[in-house]
């Protein structure tokens, strides 16, 4: 964040303040989890991982931030990769948040299907972007640059 986006939100300015106020968000949730995101929307961290059980692919996310779900009609994922693209549905229809102890703040757990030729392609430096559709949520995610936090 600019200094000049802290020094507005300083004196007042509402769109700087909330700004301000989403940044913070996230930045708090990255410290308060010791594992490295892979992806950030406005309010919301998500966390991924490959497994492989019984021959199955599963792509494992775990969204921390203010999304809070309950469907019994599943989710979406879509992976934009720099010369991909890949549409993946959860493993299960039923979906339900965990409310978190810190205050709007929801754990949502989501396994996608994903075929083996496909897990080899989703990686941090060959994916741009993630787009979770639930219910009526749309969530665009960012993949979060790892170099950028340890040059700070």
């Amino acid at each position: 964040m600019s200094f000049i986006t802290k020094l507005k939100a300083a004196f007042g300015n509402p769109k700087a303040m909330e700004k301000l106020h989403v940044d913070d968000h996230t930045e708090v949730i990255i410290k308060d989890i010791d594992n490295d995101p892979f992806a950030i929307s406005e309010s919301n961290v998500l966390y991924a991982g490959l497994n492989e059980l019984g021959g199955y692919y599963f792509f494992q996310t775990v969204i921390v931030g203010t999304f809070h779900i309950k469907t019994v009609k599943g989710a979406q994922l879509k992976v934009i990769g720099h010369d991909f693209e890949l549409l993946l549905d959860s493993d299960t229809i039923e979906l339900e948040s965990d409310h978190s102890n810190v205050s709007n703040r929801s754990i949502s757990k989501i396994d996608f299907q994903i075929e083996e030729a496909d897990a080899a392609k989703i990686d941090r430096s060959t994916v741009k972007q993630l787009v979770l559709t639930c219910k009526n949520h749309k969530i665009i995610f960012s993949v979060y640059d790892l170099i950028d936090e340890e040059e700070e």
